[in-house]
């Protein structure tokens, strides 16, 4: 009877941490979302996932990015897939106006064997050459960096195939770089709702690597609409350092698992192009376009609010009336607010949980 509670209890608990800010972190775009901020526009040279596993993938692709903030969290999906080999997903926040780094320096922390200085800065001491570092569009100065990975877990003592595991480490880049920055890491974790990873500074971070849509294997042109999955994470403003009006823009791409090869899988995208190579050589600014996106207020890419049904800038009856009105097998469904296909007693628990004027 103890191990059947120890397992509901962590199962519980897990659950509560997955929905820590009011929001379940499953790895998919809710409805929550909105339409996405930003879509790739380059063919992956990194793989075309389609295993359709929630866990395991055989490719990396950056299909779309989605974001809003409420309550004080920043919540953010790159939908794709993330090869489970340890390839990285790379996350570069710009939330305080005009501090921060661009090009990235290379006295950051040393967090996850000194990630952010393999992207950095570089001066040979024997030859004098300089490898100018990481350089982002102008204007654009990181202040936060995210770095998502996943792969094969340690085989089970008892024998059998090795688990799913997920990690994420976490870091400021001071605006003169150096060591006094916060950072930090959490994991293993695993796929789904039920494998989300939770930092001591409230990061939320779950995948869900199941699509087969989206772009394919190549470098030229494509089109990754229509992805809803893939990796979420809810960022705390205050881990942030961002103060309410201020824009927070981001910059994600899929990297090599010693973050020393940058792909194609760029958000925004490459229109078009070969893997970029090692990031220290590489300059977004020579690249035409934005290769960032901007998350500025409620309500990510659409109109209204999270349960807002009909729209008029409030979660009452109105909206409750039409959830039952579609009550069942609903695909595509207003007011399916979960995104399961079905409205049901979930949906009603959603709508609930927003009741009341728009943010």
């Amino acid at each position: 009877m103890r191990h059947v509670t120890a397992i509901f209890s962590s199962l519980t608990a897990a659950s509560i941490i997955a929905s820590a800010h009011g929001q379940e972190c499953d790895g998919v775009a809710d409805a929550a979302y909105g339409e996405p901020l930003v879509v790739q526009d380059t063919s992956t040279g990194f793989g075309n996932a389609d295993l359709g596993a929630i866990d395991f993938a055989n490719g990396s692709e950056a299909d779309a990015g989605f974001g809003y903030i409420s309550d004080g969290v920043l919540h953010l999906v790159i939908a794709g897939n993330l090869e489970s080999n340890y390839n990285k997903l790379e996350i570069f926040i710009d939330a305080v106006p005009n501090e921060g780094q661009n090009p990235i320096l290379g006295n950051n922390s040393e967090i996850d064997f000194g990630a952010l200085n393999t992207m950095g800065r570089f001066e040979d001491p024997d030859t004098g050459e300089v490898q100018p570092g990481l350089t982002f569009d102008a204007g654009f100065t990181v202040d936060y960096w995210i770095s998502f990975t996943s792969g094969p877990g340690a085989p089970p003592k008892k024998g059998g195939e090795p688990g799913y595991d997920t990690y994420i480490n976490y870091a400021q880049l001071l605006t003169g770089g150096g060591d006094t920055a916060i950072s930090g890491f959490a994991g293993p974790g695993g796929a789904g709702a039920a494998g989300a990873l939770f930092t001591e500074n409230g990061i939320l971070a779950a995948i869900d690597n199941s699509n087969v849509l989206g772009v394919v294997g190549g470098d030229g042109v494509d089109d990754g609409s229509g992805v809803v999955t893939g990796v979420e994470i809810h960022i705390p403003l205050d881990a942030l350092g961002h103060a309410a009006g201020d824009p927070i823009r981001v910059s994600a791409f899929i990297n090599g698992s010693g973050h020393d090869f940058i792909s194609n899988q760029v958000l925004g995208g490459l229109g078009g192009s070969a893997n970029l190579g090692f990031p220290r050589f590489v300059n977004f600014e020579d690249i035409e376009g934005d290769q960032f996106f901007v998350v500025d207020g409620d309500g990510g890419g659409g109109d209204g609010c999270f349960g807002d049904v009909n729209g008029d800038g409030q979660v009452d009856g109105a909206d409750f009336g039409s959830l039952l009105a579609s009550w069942g097998v609903c695909p595509s469904c207003p007011a399916d607010l979960n995104d399961d296909d079905v409205v049901d007693g979930a949906d009603v628990g959603l709508i609930l949980s927003v009741w009341g004027l728009c943010p």
